[in-house]
């Protein structure tokens, strides 16, 4: 039997780098002849060109693995499955008195691992190197500004403005809205531009706002605090400020704030329910639905495994090119119907718990009821 299991594995793992491989450079093929012409100008203000597309697509093939790990799992077990039966191996086996489901078990074993490595993947890889995520090639160095959409912060302030640009945590023409118990000196705050600065000793992180028009003459206004927490600084307080400068402490990370609407599609689960758990978030429904989609995920994998395997192991055709249509016309349903879910959860036409779990309410009977051919 350990003969056997290390048989199927290897034939498995074979097909799921072949796979998984072949799509991610059709990708990078098609993707980097439509971006070459951005690229090319990034290597001519330094560094290598293939250096510069490697590195780029080496973090969005992390991305890439996301989006596809069930899918693949699921073809690289169909196949496995099609090469048994195709060379009348899967007959022989049962011959010498071993079940279906004991065949299948290190097959299944396998895409239970690739999909763990997915989970892993999306809560602790991607999080980590979503600055890099989420450029595109017309801003490789991060230098680029782009438009940024307002988020408050747990202090209730609204952090807008003009434009962002990631490469050097700087805000142009920021305009931040206070809540009303800040909004001592007036509802707003305008400036020429805003430079994120980390916590250090003695200092809390937040941004520097220079260059401010309003309110006039911060010089002379005196710091705004909530209890005993300063949250607006002046110069007043601080020797390290300029004459026209305000400090504006804000636990918002500059990366999420760049990154915009694309801040969940890159965060981990426990930074999206933090975000939820805020009361000054203004979230909507499309982030509960991520929460629940993640939560699901691996049963979502599973189900899709399930759904395959028995009607590969229940066909007398051994035909491979028939069993890739099989494949597709079942991974294409299931992604749509579990798609078309979560756009109704994200539009508040189903509660966003029921928009995650429907997909598996519909197939997992399908998927157990289909089962029973693993078991004969």
């Amino acid at each position: 039997m350990f003969i056997l299991n290390r048989y199927l594995l290897r034939q498995f793992l074979q097909v799921f780098l072949i796979c998984f491989l072949s799509l991610t450079g059709l990708y990078i093929v098609i993707d980097a002849f439509g971006h070459l012409d951005h690229f090319s100008s990034h290597a001519e203000k330094g560094g290598s060109l293939f250096g510069i597309m490697a590195t780029y697509y080496a973090y969005h093939s992390l991305a890439f693995f996301d989006g596809t790990s069930g899918i693949l799992a699921m073809i690289s077990a169909m196949f496995t499955v099609t090469w048994l039966q195709r060379h009348q191996e899967l007959t022989a086996i049962m011959a010498a008195g071993i079940s279906k489901m004991r065949i299948m078990k290190p097959i299944l074993f396998a895409a239970a691992a690739v999909s763990l490595l997915g989970v892993a993947n999306r809560e602790l890889v991607i999080p980590r190197v979503r600055d890099e995520l989420t450029r595109d090639t017309k801003d490789l160095g991060g230098d680029a500004a782009r438009d940024l959409e307002p988020r408050f912060d747990r202090n209730g302030i609204l952090i807008g403005g003009e434009k962002i640009i990631l490469g050097e945590r700087k805000i142009i023409k920021p305009a931040f809205v206070l809540p009303a118990e800040l909004a001592k000196s007036g509802q707003q705050l305008v400036a020429s531009e805003a430079y994120y600065k980390d916590a250090e000793e003695g200092r809390p992180a937040g941004f520097v706002l220079t260059g401010v028009t309003a309110p006039s003459r911060v010089d002379k206004m005196a710091s705004v605090l909530i209890g005993d927490q300063p949250v607006i600084v002046t110069p007043q307080d601080v020797p390290w400020l300029g004459s026209n400068d305000l400090f504006v402490v804000s636990d918002l990370p500059f990366p999420v704030l760049a990154s915009g609407s694309n801040w969940r599609k890159y965060a981990s689960i426990g930074e999206l329910i933090h975000e939820l758990n805020d009361p000054g978030a203004d979230l909507g429904a499309d982030v509960r639905v991520t929460v629940h989609t993640r939560l699901v995920q691996p049963l979502m994998d599973g189900t899709l495994l399930m759904l395959g395997l028995p009607l590969m192991l229940s066909r007398s055709n051994r035909n491979i090119f028939l069993s890739i249509g099989i494949c597709m016309g079942v991974a294409t349903a299931f992604t749509l119907i579990a798609l078309s879910c979560q756009s109704l959860g994200s539009m508040n036409m189903l509660r966003p718990s029921l928009a995650a779990w429907l997909p598996l309410l519909i197939f997992v009977p399908v998927a157990a009821g289909m089962s029973q051919t693993l078991r004969t």
